[in-house]
């Protein structure tokens, strides 16, 4: 079985978050350098995926950041653009199922049982010294976060179409991404491994506009940039206030296939049209 090089793994993994900023930016730096690929640039834009989207609670941002780690060295690994949006998707799969494992739930409200929106919250989740416990988890999971997603990016995929379509890399796609950012994104796909949380698609565009910002701000945090919430006030405004995938689609993918059909015959065009323009 293929392994990743444990020596890529940071001494001290709770002082390069602190050092970061944030938990999406800090798992993106972590598995992009355990896979031998930093981009530095890619991660500071993952910034505003953290407290689960703009600090709306959802899923962490440990697995936004994960997941576009996942999706670059999927890239790297296969030829193939739409074959490897379907090994993205699939190894983000497995390295949610490693966190579920570790942290009981994979949004960011469960974990930290803090609302980021709300000033008082996020006092008391710093005076009572309840950062910490992200900070634990940080240390304590990234070794599984690498090893999960080098076994799902290794293993033959046998299952896959012949064509695997994700509504976050059409969002990618129409927005002028490249063909590596198209699958960077595929594993948000279906509200992030087709488990039907809050909109892949959403977290598509926040990530490339931001990304697209960060080039003309260099200097300047990501985390609190304007760019995220004008792409949260478009899906309101497609969606009549639906953010999770399942209630915006009406459906639960269970299988890739079953999503690749489901945007091949124009599911969320309207959305991810809005998206794309907003």
């Amino acid at each position: 079985m293929e392994r990743s090089d444990s020596r890529a793994m940071p001494k001290d993994t709770k002082r390069l978050f602190l050092k970061l900023g944030s938990c999406s930016r800090t798992m993106c730096y972590i598995l992009n350098r355990g896979f031998g690929h930093p981009m530095e640039a890619e991660e500071r834009a993952a910034d505003p995926l953290a407290g689960g989207i703009l600090g709306h609670g959802y899923q962490c941002g440990m697995l936004w950041g994960s997941a576009l780690a996942v999706g670059a060295e999927a890239f790297r690994r296969t030829d193939n653009r739409d074959q490897a949006i379907g090994t993205a998707i699939k190894a983000t799969q497995q390295v949610m199922r490693s966190f579920t494992n570790r942290a009981r739930s994979v949004d960011c409200m469960d974990v930290t049982g803090c609302d980021w929106t709300s000033k008082l919250s996020m006092a008391k989740y710093f005076l009572t010294g309840r950062f910490i416990s992200c900070f634990r988890l940080v240390e304590k999971w990234a070794p599984e976060a690498i090893q999960s997603a080098t076994e799902g990016l290794s293993r033959e995929h046998a299952d896959l179409p012949q064509q695997s379509m994700s509504c976050a890399s059409e969002v990618a796609r129409r927005m002028g991404a490249s063909d590596e950012q198209m699958v960077m994104v595929a594993g948000f796909a279906g509200g992030l491994g087709l488990s039907g949380n809050a909109c892949g698609a959403l977290s598509a565009a926040i990530w490339l506009k931001t990304l697209a910002w960060c080039g003309q701000h260099s200097g300047t945090p990501a985390l609190s940039n304007p760019i995220g919430e004008k792409s949260l006030e478009a899906l309101y405004g497609a969606t009549d206030y639906k953010i999770l995938c399942h209630e915006i689609t009406g459906k639960h993918f269970n299988t890739i296939n079953d999503h690749t059909e489901f945007i091949r015959t124009g599911g969320c065009e309207k959305l991810i049209d809005v998206l794309a323009r907003a």
